[in-house]
């Protein structure tokens, strides 16, 4: 090696030594950063394995049911004509046709429910070999109809074993049968029985109807040609497609709710840059001197960068490794709490277990990294370009590059982000909605060091001494207090608009909620599950019951309108045609329906996936035949996120011959007691009925509320924690870049309480005007949420209100924590040890 090369060397490894020297000399600024980006992290990868992980269950479930088949026919949840079996079979191409009666079936004195498969065992074994295959069971007993055989996780989770019995709802009554056996471990990887299809249709009041028939196709078919064949010989409301199909639709159920958490876990990781902005800032003060001798050595402004740069990827390394660590613990713990829709009731009786893929946990990696390496390059361009001769006098300098210098970039940001606020969803998922956010927040932190100028500009000087410094102490600093502003506004900001949204949406909920329950009782079959309803014998008792005055009936059931959605619920009951308003939420006027056209009010969910309004048509499968009714009107709907029509009781009872109904509700006489009339109910109708009053309605819904929304708070909380760690962090850059600043305010005799009252009052006034502009900019952004991402995900709008009361609590506790923390974070100066840095100036 030549001389040159020796000589060049060292003197390039001297400024990463030092980088690496430095984080080993003072690890716990660097852990702080650290365990900011490992939170961002471990929320961002906790959802994605959550969400990754139900999904994947629900996959095998999906494909388990499918098997071997290339196509699969299925049809509303009530079932279809069994007779649709013979004309499929007999289609050329089809070697296989195997059907099924697929129900979820209500556990009897439970609210859950198990999947219920009834097969015709000679078929499915060429279609389905998993699941009637290696049977620990006699042929007599799979042909029995009074036995069932049930996966090992419903043996598991409802502590059945062989020769035990499992009680059934089917109606108002209850079914008995006997567990002959388990399904082979793997079978089936969900909570599922296995029956017979002559049985199921049987004791599951199914006799007639099927509710899928898997196809497998003969060597060399044309399957697009044979799917053209079956759907050319299926009823309405009677679809054919691929499994894969199947599985996208189903999963498109909860995608809007998965998008969402992914989301909010992202923007804890975004303000865990915050954190790593500000620990960095910190540090460059800190070393302002050291950093600059090294400019004097010959280091260049690119090394010095790039020295800076390293210590932050290496703070991102061990944040996101940690991230992913604990990302994964919160996984499990999630999943086995919560479930695999994290409490939002998305996947019922689906168990998922934590795993993920090394793809993923490279993405993470690279993602913590990449927000902590860009959360320090504003600083480190800043110490990178300040001059040496500047930076190794002691004092405060206003370090550079601090903030933008282009006002209208910030300015230009928001109205594009306005802008892009009015797109409208792509592929129904509200990435416009998320992506003005982003803009209109980048903006405002763009923005806020100009802000924070002018509002020090004309901010007139208090009376107090200690508070006169604070004033023109922040004045000479502009850029700091604008960057420690930047923090309180970032964290600030999405909390009110996260609480304005939640508010918003809960208040909405109660309101809808009151005006949806007019009737003093309500009575259900049950609460979950495809076999439970009350058959016209059951609706006499009910209307006969002593107490009751008035009852209304309602039939839910759902259909299937496009194959490439999820089905849409129908509710037929009694709606007054000239008055829909009296018993719907109406969000518009109501249509008159013109003569000899039949009305029907559509949910906003509907109107929207479906792109039908007041004034046109919609045509829904009833009875195995297209139905085209008028649209009335379009309500609100917070029960069913696919969406949802209300039609005529009597009409589909007429055109269905379906005289079941699921619902009722009771108006009762005056002093009638509602616990003698509930219990009345179920001695003349059924133990296993569900009654409630309406306030216990409405309290049960609005736990299922808080808890859905459970994560979003979590998800909230610790973007605010975050943001108020960097706050804290950034008061005490200021603090250390001021340390001879003190020393001469104690010279000249200021005591301990007059830099504590100063601090104090630097701290107030950045809190402040952090949530002044957090409030403003988060009700911008909560008006995003509520009209944007939150209609263009559920499809359902809501009503604005604002929790003033909230809003001012936090507002109050917001500024005195951050005129505490500058005084904590400056508690330095408040040391005879401050003393000695005025030599330093000497």
């Amino acid at each position: 090696m030549s001389a040159a090369r020796l000589s060049v060397a060292p003197r390039f490894l001297v400024p990463y030594a030092a980088s690496l020297g430095e984080l080993i000399r003072h690890p716990g600024r660097a852990l702080l950063s650290a365990l900011g980006i490992a939170v961002g992290v471990a929320m961002a990868m906790a959802v994605h394995i959550i969400n990754d992980s139900a999904i994947t269950a629900f996959s095998m479930s999906v494909n388990v049911l499918a098997g071997e088949a290339d196509l699969v026919v299925r049809g509303p949840r009530t079932g279809f004509d069994e007779e649709v079996f013979p004309r499929i079979a007999q289609l050329p191409g089809v070697e296989v046709a195997s059907p099924a009666v697929e129900v979820d079936a209500k556990l009897a004195g439970r609210r859950e429910t198990i999947k219920v498969l009834g097969l015709d065992l000679l078929r499915a074994g060429s279609v389905q070999p998993a699941l009637v295959t290696d049977l620990d069971v006699s042929i007599l007993d799979l042909f029995d109809p009074d036995t069932v055989l049930i996966s090992p996780q419903a043996a598991e989770q409802l502590g059945l074993k062989r020769r035990d019995i499992l009680v059934l709802q089917v109606g108002a009554r209850e079914v008995s049968l006997k567990v002959a056996g388990l399904l082979a471990p793997g079978a089936f990887p969900q909570r599922a029985a296995l029956m017979d299809i002559a049985s199921a249709q049987w004791r599951l009041d199914r006799l007639g109807t099927l509710n899928r028939i898997d196809i497998r196709a003969a060597s060399g078919t044309d399957l697009a040609a044979l799917r053209k064949s079956i759907a050319a010989v299926l009823p309405a409301g009677v679809h054919v497609a691929k499994p894969e199909e199947e599985l996208r639709r189903g999963a498109s159920l909860s995608r809007a709710y998965r998008v969402n958490l992914n989301m909010l876990a992202l923007v804890a990781l975004f303000t865990g840059g915050f954190l790593v902005f500000s620990t960095q800032a910190l540090a460059v003060l800190r070393r302002r001197q050291h950093l600059a001798l090294l400019r004097v050595l010959g280091a260049t402004p690119g090394e010095v960068m790039r020295t800076l740069l390293l210590e932050s990827l290496v703070i991102g390394l061990i944040g996101a490794v940690a991230g992913v660590l604990l990302g994964y613990a919160l996984a499990s713990v999630g999943l086995a709490n919560l479930g695999g829709d994290l409490g939002a009731g998305y996947f019922r009786g689906v168990t998922a277990e934590a795993d993920v893929d090394p793809l993923a946990i490279g993405l993470f990696l690279a993602l913590g990294v990449a927000t902590a390496v860009i959360g320090a390059a504003v600083p480190a361009l800043g110490a990178a370009h300040t001059p040496p001769a500047s930076a190794l006098k002691a004092g405060s300098p206003e370090p550079a590059a601090v903030a933008p210098r282009y006002r209208w970039g910030g300015t230009a940001l928001i109205l594009v982000g306005a802008a892009v606020a009015l797109l409208p969803a792509i592929g129904h998922l509200p990435v416009p909605g998320y992506a003005a956010v982003a803009l209109i927040l980048l903006g405002a932190v763009w923005l806020t060091p100009s802000l924070t100028r002018h509002f020090l500009a004309v901010l007139p000087l208090p009376r107090s001494p200690g508070a006169q410094l604070a004033v023109a102490q922040l004045r000479g600093a502009p850029n700091l207090s604008g960057a420690s502003v930047a923090g309180i506004v970032v964290s600030f900001s999405l909390m009110v608009a996260m609480a304005i949204m939640v508010w918003s949406f809960r208040e909405s909920l109660e309101a809808w909620l009151t005006r949806a329950l007019p009737a003093d009782v309500y009575v259900r079959a049950s609460l979950s599950g495809d076999t439970a309803y009350f058959a016209p014998e059951d609706q006499a008792r009910i209307a006969a019951t002593r107490g009751v005055t008035r009852v209304e009936f309602q039939r839910q059931l759902s259909v299937l309108l496009d194959p490439r959605h999820p089905a849409v619920g129908v509710l037929a009951r009694s709606v007054d045609a000239e008055r829909p308003q009296a018993a719907l939420a109406l969000v518009a006027q109501p249509l008159p329906a013109p003569p000899g056209q039949t009305p029907a009010w559509v949910s906003e969910a509907v109107a929207d996936l479906y792109n039908v309004r007041p004034g046109g048509q919609l045509t829904l499968p009833l009875g195995g035949a297209d139905h085209t009714f008028f649209i009335a009107g379009i309500w609100r709907d917070y029960a069913r996120t696919a969406g949802a029509v209300v039609i005529d009781r009597q009409l589909y009872a007429k055109v269905t011959g379906d005289l079941r109904v699921t619902d009722a509700a009771l108006w009762l006489e005056p002093g009638a007691s509602t616990e003698a009339v509930a219990e009345s109910l179920r001695s003349r109708v059924g133990r296993g009925i569900e009654i409630a009053e309406p306030r216990v309605i409405r309290q049960i819904s609005l736990s299922a509320f808080d808890r859905t929304f459970a994560i979003t708070y979590v998800l909230e909380a610790v973007a605010v924690l975050i943001g108020l760690f960097g706050v804290s962090v950034s008061f005490s850059a200021q603090a250390i870049a001021r340390r001879a600043e003190f020393g001469m305010l104690r010279h000249v005799g200021m005591t301990r309480r007059g830099i504590a009252e100063m601090l104090a009052t630097e701290g107030a006034l950045l809190g402040a005007l952090g949530v002044a502009i957090g409030l403003v900019l988060g009700f911008a952004i909560s008006l995003i949420l509520i009209f944007v991402v939150n209609r263009q995900s559920f499809h359902w709008s809501m009503d604005l209100h604002v929790p003033w009361a909230l809003l001012a609590t936090l507002a109050v506790v917001l500024v005195a924590a951050a005129s505490l923390t500058a005084v904590l974070s400056g508690r330095q100066a408040l040391g005879d040890m401050v003393l000695r840095a005025v030599r330093e100036d000497w």
